[in-house]
């Protein structure tokens, strides 16, 4: 309907149109290396997509050079740094700057006019994104869609009309090829194995192939397979990994002999890569019918090349071309379920490092949650040992031995021999502290000295009911990674846990204030009482009026995760049912969503401003206001004084406004930090600081959330309130519930802002929020901060509410740090070492990978979170004790 003549074409035209499917990951690059390959590329492409380094890998592209085929390139530049060299003719446009939906086009068709006149191209390639870019913004059903659709349309009537005169000059026919790298998710999204995100259009256009009647079914392939068939065409060899096969429809107008041609070097480029992959590739069925119509192709031949000319030859020919296909068939599959050889050494490699520092975290627990909070690591002692140096030998004895009898490349063989000396000497230099470690605690047992997370009586642990359930919580959440449907649904895994959660909570709320109503003195000291806690008393007239609001504060965060779970549908199971997040981005409730947000973001005023300077008040106000002006600029929420069709903008004066007043409050809580470690060792100039820092990340989450989100983190700003105030500090909970608490909160909000472990629904739009032009670094941050700003605000929150109770232990925020990098360590050990036992899961790429990618940015960001705070922490517990001995 949008696009009249191509669908003219695709009806009466000599044409050929089928339904490509992709392979997941669905993202450009590896898109790119399927169509130009053959194969199927691995997950860790979609890291590479942010800078592809070049395609050493036997291609279509390289082929074409080799054969001294002349390129002319246009558009995404993804090609112009996976093909450097490659192309006569190139103009690349980023990719990546998906706010731009006009000039990337007009980059590209610029050229088109001058290129289709002259005659010294072989091959002419364009990559058009205006209408990516127009999902990432919008959505597919944007309104933006249908006049891009009608330029590409117009487009590819231009390139048609300058190729019919040139067939028409007695020249080989031309082919021109119209598809799609990947399809697009009903949130514009893609990267995931969704059925919109994987089926693409391929539409084949040339006078060789016979003139349609009317609109037909198209056939369904696999995108590979448009690799060998292009190769075929131009004469060129199939790449070697291809592990597609050459589409039949593309043949029917060429000879019999010419067909069986086709097929057999098809199938022998498949039986070579076969060999290549499977031990025992001669008892897979594929192999043994490609054997069986290799035999009766030649004795086609041989009647053919006898003069044979009847009908019996033609059946026999017909069967082998039959038994050919088959056997392609059978082939292409078992290759495309092997996917491809894995480095288990690096695998392995990687695993002991990941073990080895896990290690380290576990047996530190006793050190690191005792009063001083402070863990002797033996490193000097441990390399100057002697174990070191003979560990050091023989880890470089086992890697030379590895790497010289391997018959594959292996990724860490491949490194220079001084990261692989440095790799074995921090791998041996663990190992020595580990050993150290165990050692030293050995006489301890199960003791623990000192302060403990959990509450003990003489030298045992005693678990409350409320510790039980976080911690069989997290070690259920952790063994319930091993099934892909809970990998695919793990936020019901978590709002379940985070509703078990609100009720134990309610219940110790009931049992404190109920039991204290009745003076029960001895079952009241059995409630929470904590090691790094040193409870005041309160008036009993206060606990009075505050009871309620207790007894209240459960059931509201019940009602408020109800709420959130409705505002954004997320999983695989349910991700295409209507949500009120779709029914606030329609166009006819712009002025409901504008309400809701200017609500939000008043409501997240009152609640941020409160510990902060009036600096930072002033531009935390300023800077919210700037939030709606962006949100009203780019067209997402009105003004009460502008109308709905005004012209959009990519709001970047607006947005950089914003950042202006987040850098300040940034700037002003930075300073106040550093004074209370430099200057002066004042515990509540050190606690303004870090709520100042917390109030700077919330206003720049507020500019990056879409609008109808704005409610997620309104609610995340209000629960945190709430539980601060009448749950964590009147039960006096200890750093290590606190921790776990927040951690599982952060992980439910995860979820609540419409993430999953999709790759899809990563919104790579917010990384170019006021951006004129693409910039890795700052798109990368701003990526993963909108992505991850539920677990973030919640451990940021965790550190800036434990430092500010005066009541706790001056360790607390060394306690919660700990405990929130064992939580996150210990599920994304746990899943790495699953991931590599179900390597060759039917879900491998569509289900676990991803959620390898997720776990692995997630421990990434974690790390840095309680590496930073925990720096902060004791630089000011040095300079305290300084301050002390003065």
């Amino acid at each position: 309907m949008f696009m009249p003549y191509t669908r003219h074409l695709v009806e009466r035209g000599s044409s050929l149109s089928f339904v490509a499917k992709a392979r997941p990951p669905t993202v450009t690059m590896p898109r790119i290396k399927a169509l130009t390959t053959g194969s199927i590329p691995g997950f860790i492409d979609v890291v590479m997509n942010l800078n592809s380094p070049a395609l050493l890998e036997d291609n279509l592209i390289w082929q074409a050079k080799t054969a001294g085929k002349r390129i002319v390139f246009y558009g995404d530049d993804t090609w112009v740094r996976l093909f450097p060299k490659h192309f006569m003719e190139h103009d690349g446009t980023t990719s990546f700057f998906v706010s731009d939906y006009t000039e990337v086009d007009n980059n590209v068709t610029r050229h088109l006019e001058s290129t289709l006149k002259r005659d010294d191209w072989d091959i002419l390639i364009l990559h058009y994104l205006g209408l990516d870019h127009i999902g990432h913004i919008s959505g597919p059903h944007s309104s933006l869609i249908q006049p891009k659709l009608l330029e590409m349309d117009d487009i590819l009537k231009k390139i048609h009309s300058a190729l019919i005169p040139k067939d028409a000059e007695g020249s080989l026919p031309y082919l021109l090829v119209l598809c799609g790298d990947h399809g697009m998710s009903e949130t514009g999204s893609h990267g995931g194995s969704s059925e919109p995100e994987v089926n693409t259009p391929l539409v084949l256009i040339s006078p060789a192939f016979k003139r349609k009647a009317g609109m037909e079914k198209p056939g369904v392939v696999e995108q590979v397979d448009l690799t060998p068939t292009l190769a075929l065409g131009l004469g060129l060899p199939i790449s070697q990994n291809s592990v597609g096969r050459v589409i039949p429809g593309v043949l029917e107008e060429t000879s019999l002999r010419d067909q069986l041609r086709f097929l057999h070097l098809n199938g022998h480029q498949l039986s070579c890569l076969l060999k290549d992959s499977m031990p025992d590739y001669e008892k897979e069925a594929g192999f043994e019918q490609y054997r069986v119509a290799e035999k009766a192709h030649g004795s086609w031949m041989k009647l053919y090349l006898e003069g044979n000319t009847s009908e019996v030859l033609t059946n026999m020919g017909k069967k082998v071309l039959k038994q050919y296909l088959e056997a392609l068939a059978a082939m292409s599959s078992a290759l495309s379920k092997q996917l491809g050889k894995y480095d288990m050494y690096s695998m392995i490699a990687g695993m002991v490092f990941v073990f080895q520092l896990l290690l380290v975290l576990l047996l530190a627990m006793p050190e690191a949650l005792s009063g001083a909070a402070t863990v002797d690591l033996p490193v000097f002692s441990a390399l100057l040992s002697l174990p070191f140096y003979l560990l050091c030998l023989l880890l470089a004895s086992v890697h030379v031995l590895v790497c010289t009898s391997a018959e594959s490349s292996c990724y860490f063989c491949s490194l220079s021999w001084g990261l692989v000396f440095a790799a074995v000497a921090f791998s041996s230099a663990m190992f020595c502290i580990l050993i150290s470690m165990a050692t030293r605690r050995l006489p301890l047992g199960l003791k623990i000295h000192g302060k403990s997370p959990l509450r003990s009586s003489g030298s045992e642990w005693s678990l409350s009911e409320l510790d039980v359930l976080l911690l069989a919580g997290t070690v259920g959440h952790t063994l319930s990674l091993a099934a892909s449907s809970f990998v695919e649904e793990e936020h019901q895994t978590w709002y379940f846990l985070l509703n078990t959660l609100c009720l134990a909570v309610f219940q110790d709320v009931c049992r404190k204030y109920f039991r204290e109503q009745r003076g029960s003195g001895d079952e009241e000291e059995h409630i929470l009482l904590s090691k790094d806690c040193h409870p005041p008393d309160y008036p009993k007239a206060e606990i009075c009026s505050e009871k309620w609001l207790a007894l209240a504060t459960p059931p509201f965060t019940l009602v408020c995760c109800r709420l959130l779970r409705s505002l954004n549908q997320t999983g695989v199971q349910w991700a295409h049912l209507p949500d009120v997040g779709h029914w606030l981005n329609s166009s006819e409730h712009k002025t409901v969503l504008s309400l809701l947000a200017a609500f939000c973001l008043v409501l997240i005023y009152l609640l941020v401003q409160r510990r902060c300077s009036w600096v930072s008040k002033v531009a935390l106000a300023l800077g919210l206001l700037g939030v709606y002006s962006y949100r009203a600029a780019v067209g997402n929420v009105l003004f009460p004084w502008q109308h709905s069709g005004r012209n959009m903008s990519k709001g970047t004066v607006e947005a950089r406004f914003v950042y202006v007043f987040v850098l300040g409050i940034l700037f002003t809580g930075t300073k106040d930090l550093l004074r209370s470690q430099i200057i002066t060792a004042d515990a509540k100039l050190k606690s303004r600081g870090l709520w100042e820092i917390y109030s700077g990340l919330v206003l720049l989450v507020s500019l990056l959330f879409r609008a109808h989100n704005l409610p997620v983190l309104c609610c995340c700003l209000l629960i945190q309130t709430l539980m601060a105030q009448f749950i964590w500090k009147k039960l006096h909970y200890d750093a290590a519930q606190t921790t776990i608490m927040h951690y599982w909160f952060g992980q439910a909000f995860f979820y609540f802002q419409g993430n999953s472990n999709n790759i899809a629904t990563v919104d790579i739009s917010v990384g170019f929020v006021g951006l004129e032009s693409y910039i890795e670094a700052p798109a990368i941050f701003l990526t993963a901060l909108s992505t991850y700003a539920g677990p973030m605000l919640w451990a940021c929150h965790l550190v800036c509410y434990l430092s500010s109770e005066r009541d706790r232990s001056p360790v607390a925020v060394s306690h919660g740090c700990y405990c929130l990098a064992l939580l996150r360590s210990v599920p994304a050990a746990a899943y790495i070492v699953l991931v590599t036992v179900l390597r060759y899961h039917l879900f491998i790429w569509s289900v676990f990978s991803p959620k390898l990618l997720y776990e692995s940015m997630h421990l990434l960001l974690t790390a840095g979170v309680c590496l930073f705070f925990n720096t902060m922490e004791q630089s000011h517990s040095s300079s305290s004790s300084l301050g002390a001995k003065d």
